[in-house]
């Protein structure tokens, strides 16, 4: 373990209607020592109120996750694209040489929460595109995005792969870096790791290790592992 980001030591930013928390440099939160590791740029943890959401605005040449956790997206962009992305659900839109889009919490009643991931791509000013999926779990490390769109993964423009990890209580997960680099997201649960214990919204990287072991301590262990040049 290279880089332990416990999840209250995040950025914060709170408005009427957003509760963000920021792993990595972000708006008005900036920290030089949380700047994103290899292309991956940003994470967000988003709390949307109900009914509220991101007005129409701007990216360009940037791959755009989301991973929604509690409640439904409603995503709408330029591409004339218009759909509802629901808990457990995945999310990719590469933005390109330019798009335009917002996200609403498609509830007038629940919260929504989701991550937003940013990667840094591998080409510039592609044509946009959108895709979304519901991919199923296969087995403890599942690939939810891939350069190649293996698996059924959706597809990224870059030499990066996102991984949906799911342990039961007692149940250990090795997870390979080698000669690139890694990032644990947790999501639910808790697990141990190199005996620290790790909890909802913690983050593990792993730069010049070549593994990671995590042990889960509960049911329902979840995490987001990406896989990075």
């Amino acid at each position: 373990m290279d880089y332990f980001r416990p999840a209250d030591s995040r950025g914060h930013e709170q408005t009427g209607w957003l509760d963000s928390r920021h792993t990595f440099s972000f708006g008005s939160y900036y920290d030089p020592r949380h700047m994103g590791l290899s292309v991956l740029r940003v994470i967000n943890d988003d709390t949307v109120a109900p009914g509220a959401g991101f007005d129409t605005h701007g990216h360009r040449d940037m791959e755009i996750i989301s991973y929604v956790m509690e409640g439904v997206i409603e995503h709408q962009d330029s591409l004339g694209n218009r759909f509802v992305v629901p808990a457990g659900e995945v999310q990719r839109m590469s933005a390109g040489s330019g798009i335009l889009h917002s996200e609403y919490n498609a509830s007038c009643t629940d919260n929504l929460r989701f991550l937003q991931i940013w990667i840094k791509p591998n080409v510039q000013g592609i044509k946009p595109g959108y895709a979304q999926a519901n991919i199923e779990q296969t087995g403890q490390l599942t690939p939810l995005v891939t350069p190649d769109g293996r698996a059924n993964s959706l597809p990224i423009h870059q030499n990066a792969s996102l991984y949906r990890l799911r342990l039961a209580a007692g149940e250990s997960k090795t997870l390979e870096a080698g000669s690139r680099q890694g990032y644990l997201q947790v999501i639910r649960g808790l697990a141990s790791s190199e005996k620290i214990t790790l909890q909802a919204g913690d983050g593990v990287g792993v730069i010049t290790s070549d593994t990671l072991t995590v042990v889960a301590e509960d049911d329902g262990f979840e995490a987001l592992w990406f896989d990075l040049p």
